[in-house]
């Protein structure tokens, strides 16, 4: 339990550190950094990059779009297909931005053999089960909960 009470309250304390100092949320800025690296041709292939649910790497995108951090064009290739990418003020934004704990979970993540990530995602997914905790489609780390904020209205 240690090691969960630490991811929590790194989680939290880096949560609000961002919040703070860069006005964004921890996971925007977890996708504005990941689309810094390289521009996303879809919202798929952004939710696979982020490890996260396409409806949740969504609100995101749409959330960084309207405050004019990310652009959202039609592909040059195929103009069904949505290109996602930093603007000039949100790479301003990221100029200054501290690593996030997501960047850090994710590196240590990907360092990790597969049969190690493999064996992780089973043991936490059979513990949440047994736990009764539902993990459908849970938000980006650092993101508000859609549900918790209408039920505290």
């Amino acid at each position: 339990m240690n090691a969960v009470r630490s991811i929590v309250r790194a989680l939290r304390i880096n949560t609000r550190a961002i919040e703070l100092k860069m006005g964004i949320s921890l996971a925007q800025l977890f996708v504005l950094q990941q689309l810094a690296e390289r521009p996303a041709e879809s919202l798929n292939e952004l939710a696979e990059r982020t490890a996260t649910h396409q409806s949740s790497v969504s609100v995101v995108v749409r959330r960084l779009v309207e405050r004019g951090y990310v652009s959202r064009t039609a592909s040059a290739a195929d103009k069904r297909r949505i290109e996602i990418d930093v603007t000039p003020t949100g790479r301003a934004l990221l100029a200054g931005a501290p690593v996030t704990i997501q960047m850090q979970l994710v590196s240590a993540l990907r360092h990790m053999n597969i049969g190690d990530q493999n064996t992780l995602a089973e043991l936490l997914d059979r513990w949440l089960h047994d736990a009764k905790i539902d993990i459908a489609t849970p938000p980006m780390l650092g993101e508000e909960d859609v549900e918790v904020r209408q039920r505290s209205v």
